[in-house]
């Protein structure tokens, strides 16, 4: 679940982390009226979408007019498929230098990756290009966590004069904040040195693992709710999850991991899923409404059903598809490949009933899927 950044620097403030005061604003009078008591602002479109500024989001304003002007520029804009329908109106900075600090999930480390560069302003992406060496980055072992010695640690070598020690202490307290509101990512872009010394958090953007909204219930209501198609709001409303893609070869599959795998494969043979759809056990009751979904997406050219019985059996799993495909009776091929507990009854059934044979491997059955999509 993404956050707009009015909804995110008070995360930082309860870590203990400056934030420029500031007002969230509706229409053009209202951001004049916020300007009125700040003075000098910045006027920033909220949505949960980057590079703002580059799409004509984030603008300066000296007075009540000229906020009332760019607000009025700025509400109804689209950037990155969100219409903008508020902004925040914040004091304006004097700035003297930029850093960039974030936390974030690190699949190849397994843990939590501290990120920090005097890059501050541009994408990290550019700035690891740019000039790797002043690039840090230092993983964390979750048990021992991050610490001032490991922020400081992580920080040498870097040209930060006066500021290293108060640089080190936002690093621990953003660390302290992305493992306390159970965040996928907690960013600062740019954490500013101000004219007057100190350091203050001019954006923020934050992420919080959507695994973790229950255990968040004073946030998860300030995040944004995510876009759902038409399609994915059908399934949501089955008790489905249901997420479409821009690819052909439809897939359904038991489990998360198989049916991701599923879609990875898929990639990996030259074609290109059109879903992800998990069904598992309940394919006996719900594999009518999950083919569906599947079969709604005009792209569709074929699909793979991929289910290899744990906790369930694969024989029930196929008897429930079986049926809808009876009652549906989709127009493009679709292929099979079944293992696991219940497999000899699922195969049986699948000649029976359909006169198909299911493929001996996963990649196989999929492979005849990507070919039947071409």
């Amino acid at each position: 679940m993404n956050f707009e950044e009015h909804a995110a620097k008070p995360l930082l403030a309860a870590a203990g982390i400056d934030v420029p005061r500031g007002r969230c604003a509706a229409t053009a009078d209202e951001a004049a009226e916020a300007a009125r008591d700040l003075g000098p602002v910045i006027i920033k479109a909220q949505v949960p979408a980057g590079r703002r500024g580059k799409a004509g989001g984030i603008r300066p304003a000296d007075g009540a007019d000229e906020a009332r002007t760019a607000a009025a520029a700025i509400l109804g804009m689209d950037i990155g498929g969100h219409r903008v329908e508020r902004v925040l109106v914040e004091e304006r900075a004097a700035v003297a230098r930029e850093y960039y600090a974030a936390v974030l999930n690190d699949p190849p480390s397994k843990g939590p990756l501290v990120l920090f560069s005097t890059l501050g302003g541009m994408d990290i992406e550019d700035a690891a290009r740019t000039d790797p060496a002043r690039v840090r980055r230092a993983t964390v072992d979750i048990r021992a966590g991050f610490d001032r010695a490991a922020a400081q640690s992580m920080l040498e070598g870097l040209d930060l004069g006066d500021e290293a020690a108060a640089v080190a202490d936002v690093l621990v307290r953003l660390y302290a904040a992305y493992r306390g509101n159970d965040a996928e990512l907690i960013e600062i872009n740019p954490l500013a040195v101000t004219e007057a010394g100190g350091l203050v958090a001019l954006d923020c953007k934050f992420t919080l693992d959507d695994s973790a909204v229950k255990r968040q219930p004073g946030i998860a209501p300030r995040g944004t709710p995510e876009r759902l198609t038409g399609l994915e709001a059908r399934g949501q409303e089955l008790g489905l999850r249901y997420i479409e893609l821009d690819g052909d070869v439809g897939v359904l599959a038991n489990g998360a991991g198989l049916t991701m795998t599923t879609m990875d494969v898929v990639r990996h043979l030259g074609g290109r899923p059109a879903n992800f759809l998990e069904i598992g056990g309940a394919a006996y009751t719900q594999a009518r409404p999950a083919l569906e979904l599947v079969l709604s997406n005009p792209g569709v050219k074929s699909i793979v059903i991929n289910f290899c019985g744990a906790f369930a059996r694969t024989d029930v799993m196929v008897e429930g598809v079986i049926d809808a495909l009876d009652e549906l009776e989709p127009t493009v091929g679709t292929f099979f490949c079944v293992h696991g507990t219940g497999e000899k009854e699922a195969v049986a059934m699948l000649k029976v009933r359909l006169g198909v044979e299911p493929f001996d491997t996963m990649d196989q059955a999929i492979q005849a899927a990507v070919e039947a999509a071409r």
